[in-house]
């Protein structure tokens, strides 16, 4: 077939960083994709006939090339289509090849940019699902000392936890919530239970939701998957441990994805079909990777907005690398994607050996040095959105743009960590990627709370806005500010973002007082 096609912009990728092409794809092997249409989500629930219209004249071209579509959605916009390698080559005008390097082993990918038919410039923003390569990772860090709460080795239970924030009463009656998860990993039914039991608790209604990823159920069939499957479960059932704990009436979406750039469009798609009141994201990767392609970012962004326009808040975390956020040029950098202005973006604080809620840094301030450090600071990405222009933080980057700054809030990262159930074992853990579920538990309790014309609000903009008593913003006014602590250097950079009174791009507003974000929200 002899057709026409057009560059797709943003769609280009780099060479797989070490890794080596071996050989070209299976011409006969299947390949899934979601293809993303232009425009954006529709509060209102009506779709516009030109976003049909679109659908069809994609679903036509597609099937022209003998690919299958195999689901459209209307809501952002998407087609997924399937189909051989040889069709995939001759409608994106691409060269799939098997590559092979020390990380992922064997995988698919693709470089270079794509074309697609003419026919659908204009209207094809994007598509997702050629290229195997991750672009996803875990923000996790090991619980590592005793501490005075009443979980085990002092961890902090789900009581300490609604004691120490104040959460309101209740325990999520009526909500949903959403966690999202990330190949490779597994997912223990027992473990939830034998947690909840060993708390006191009912055990939650918790809907796993498989999207080209369905999770092993026990460890042995994990390990297969890879030598980090082990590690990777036990952050999977701190989520939804930490989310049961504190809401235990709630149902609990968990959404299991690949790596992928079509792994991040079919999470969020999925979850503005659902429409939780929180969903919690504990990964990234920084926000200038390479491996990142800027079609990709500016989708997942796009469908960010639009599940806030739904009262979505997404909680991400910002990452335990500190400043450095995984990169070692000397340079600072932040997380993907919990730079965009349409989440909440959440840090980490320990409590001191003086019982103190600090900023939380361990030495070196990354994890690859065994250590871990909030990270924050100043998006190279994303401008500053207008809620923000009162916020003084300069990036430490000489020339950079006045961008996004992160986190917003924070909450328990380091010691003494959460108490959890892993293999029928009680292991403590923690990380920024504790305390996001944590706040998206909160935000589902204080939802439950809140009189019905304040309910389902997209939160992180309403925390810079005045709360109307006296004119402080809210997130001051519902928030206790951690104004001590180590900057979040990470060794490199050899300087961090500094701890201070009121908002620092290390804490944010500070942690949260569940009961006073009531009452705020009951005033904006």
């Amino acid at each position: 077939m002899t057709e026409q096609h057009v560059v797709l912009e943003g769609s280009e990728r780099p060479a797989i960083t070490d890794a080596t092409r071996v050989a070209d794809a299976d011409a006969e092997a299947p390949v899934s994709v979601t293809v993303t249409l232009c425009g954006k989500v529709v509060t209102d629930d009506q779709i516009p006939d030109e976003r049909r219209e679109d659908a069809e004249k994609t679903k036509a071209v597609l099937e022209r090339y003998g690919l299958t579509v195999d689901e459209v959605r209307l809501q952002p916009g998407s087609v997924k289509a399937s189909g051989p390698v040889s069709a995939m080559n001759a409608a994106f005008q691409t060269d799939l090849g098997i590559y092979h390097g020390a990380e992922q082993g064997e995988l698919r990918g693709r470089e270079g940019e794509l074309k697609i038919p003419a026919e659908l410039a204009g209207i094809v923003t994007g598509v997702f699902g050629l290229d195997e390569r991750r672009v996803a990772r875990r923000a996790a860090a090991q619980a590592t000392s005793t501490g005075n709460g009443t979980g085990f080795r002092g961890s902090f239970s789900p009581a300490d936890l609604e004691h120490h924030y104040n959460f309101p009463e209740g325990q999520g009656d009526g909500e949903r919530i959403g966690i999202a998860e990330f190949f490779p990993c597994g997912y223990f039914d027992d473990d939830l239970r034998a947690f909840c039991d060993g708390h006191d608790l009912p055990t939650p209604q918790v809907d796993v939701v498989p999207l080209d990823f369905d999770p092993p159920r026990s460890l042995g069939a994990a390990r297969q998957l890879s030598p980090d499957a082990e590690d990777d479960t036990l952050e999977v059932m701190m989520d939804v441990e930490i989310v049961a704990g504190l809401c235990p009436a709630a149902r609990i979406q968990v959404y299991f994805v690949p790596w992928t750039q079509k792994g991040w469009i079919d999470l969020i798609d999925q979850a503005i079909a659902d429409r939780p009141v929180a969903l919690s994201i504990s990964y990234g990767l920084p926000e200038t990777d390479p491996g990142l392609a800027p079609a990709a970012r500016d989708e997942v962004y796009k469908r960010l907005e639009g599940a806030a326009r739904l009262g979505i808040t997404v909680c991400v975390a910002s990452g335990d690398d500190g400043a450095g956020a995984q990169i070692q040029d000397g340079a600072a950098h932040v997380s993907f994607p919990s730079t965009s202005e349409f989440v909440l973006c959440v840090g980490g604080t320990s409590i001191d050996s003086a019982g103190r809620e600090v900023s939380w840094w361990e030495a070196p301030g990354r994890r690859s040095g065994d250590g871990g450090a909030s990270g924050g600071g100043v998006s190279a990405v994303v401008q500053r959105p207008q809620w923000q222009q009162n916020i003084h933080v300069d990036s430490l980057n000489q020339g950079a743009i006045k961008g996004r700054v992160v986190p917003d809030v924070a909450a328990l990262a380091g010691r003494p960590g959460y108490d959890l159930t892993f293999e029928g074992r009680l292991k403590p853990a923690g990380g920024t990627s504790a305390g996001t579920p944590l706040w998206a538990a909160l935000i589902a309790r204080v939802d439950a709370a809140l009189p019905a014309g304040k309910r389902r609000r997209f939160l992180t903009p309403l925390l810079y806005k005045s709360d109307g008593a006296n004119s402080q913003p809210l997130g001051q006014a519902v928030c206790r500010d951690i104004a001590a602590g180590h900057d979040n250097r990470s060794n490199p950079p050899a300087v961090g973002y500094p701890v201070k009174a009121g908002y620092d791009a290390v804490t944010g507003w500070g942690v949260p007082d569940g009961v006073a974000l009531v009452k705020g929200l009951e005033s904006v």
